[in-house]
């Protein structure tokens, strides 16, 4: 039997729902287990992450919007993603982590051979997490690093943290999609972002939205997109005091760029892949529903996904709907589903 998802959406979890969970982690019988915003004791929390441990198909977890709430979950957590292999993709959007709680999942997240996205979007973070998120983002031996890393709305962190993180982006990652979206930025953390964007031979994706720009930062973006090659591909400067007339410019000059890569691509289906690309060389493609592109890694067949109201077709396996972003969900409640309920996709 193909591997399957479940995805509980703010339920309170039963007893049965728990066990047929654990059991269907120990039959290696599930790829992506989502329980956003769902309720549960701490004993069958507990009996969740014992059984993910030992999960060998199981490649996204979601757990965002307070379900790991306590530092004893934490605990547990960390002792699950130590034993376990195969988790590709983890969740934890809107977790009260703070930065002693990251300190205490940090050993665990630096020695998972997997590990290629991490969403800690909401997490009461601030400058010491980056300073343990930094050393996630390099690859290590058999590791490639984070390739997609989430850290919206943590106001917590400084431009002193900022700037450690940029610096990181610019030396050593794999990152290619980078979300901050929703932290008080401004401007001179945008130019130092500038700088690494500049220098980042991955980054393909940068969410900008709602973190206090203005035309300045703008200004400073237009020439790096205009003067410098980049991998970039999506800039995301919504719900900013910058001109719609610069927006339209940084994003037309995006579009440009991403045309000539399709046309040279196209020249000769022969030819060898772009080198350091990987999968994401792939064409970026855009929800019907009008959210930015977001790449990450197909957690199941590839198949049509309904979220909330959206419909998309994966184009090719590294592409899931960005709906399937949960913070989406998070900030636009009125996306959830009617009736969220245990569902099994085969």
């Amino acid at each position: 039997m193909l591997p399957s998802s479940i995805q509980i959406s703010g339920e309170p979890l039963s007893g049965a729902e728990v066990r047929d969970i654990c059991r269907g982690l120990r039959d290696n019988a599930v790829r992506l287990l989502s329980l956003r915003g769902c309720r549960l004791c701490d004993r069958d929390f507990g009996r969740i992450c014992r059984a993910l441990a030992g999960a060998t198909s199981l490649a996204q977890l979601n757990l965002n919007l307070g379900v790991v709430s306590s530092p004893g979950r934490i605990k547990q957590l960390a002792e699950a993603l130590r034993t376990n292999r195969s988790i590709q993709s983890l969740f934890l959007h809107g977790s009260p982590l703070t930065d002693a709680g990251l300190a205490l999942l940090n050993p665990a997240l630096a020695l998972h051979p997997a590990l290629v996205a991490l969403d800690l979007g909401d997490c009461m973070l601030g400058d010491e997490a980056i300073n343990l998120i930094c050393g996630l983002l390099p690859p290590d031996g058999a590791k490639s690093g984070l390739k997609e890393l989430t850290l919206s709305a943590n106001p917590g962190i400084t431009p002193k943290g900022w700037s450690r993180l940029a610096i990181a982006v610019a030396h050593s990652s794999q990152v290619r999609v980078l979300n901050l979206d929703y932290n008080p930025l401004g401007d001179h953390v945008a130019g130092m972002l500038a700088v690494a964007v500049a220098s980042s031979r991955t980054l393909e994706v940068l969410d900008l939205e709602g973190t206090g720009l203005t035309n300045q930062s703008a200004q400073t973006l237009l020439d790096m997109v205009e003067n410098y090659p980049t991998a970039l591909r999506s800039l995301v400067l919504a719900e900013n005091s910058i001109s719609p007339e610069l927006q339209q410019q940084i994003c037309d000059l995006l579009s440009e760029g991403e045309e000539e890569e399709e046309l040279a691509g196209g020249a000769g289906d022969t030819q060898e892949p772009e080198r350091g690309r990987g999968p994401a060389a792939q064409p970026s493609w855009m929800c019907p529903g009008g959210k930015s592109p977001r790449v990450r890694a197909e957690p199941g067949p590839e198949e049509a996904w309904d979220q909330g109201g959206c419909v998309c077709e994966p184009q090719a396996a590294s592409h899931l709907c960005p709906w399937w972003r949960n913070e989406w969900w998070s900030e636009r409640p009125s996306a959830l589903p009617q009736n969220p309920a245990l569902r099994w996709c085969s």
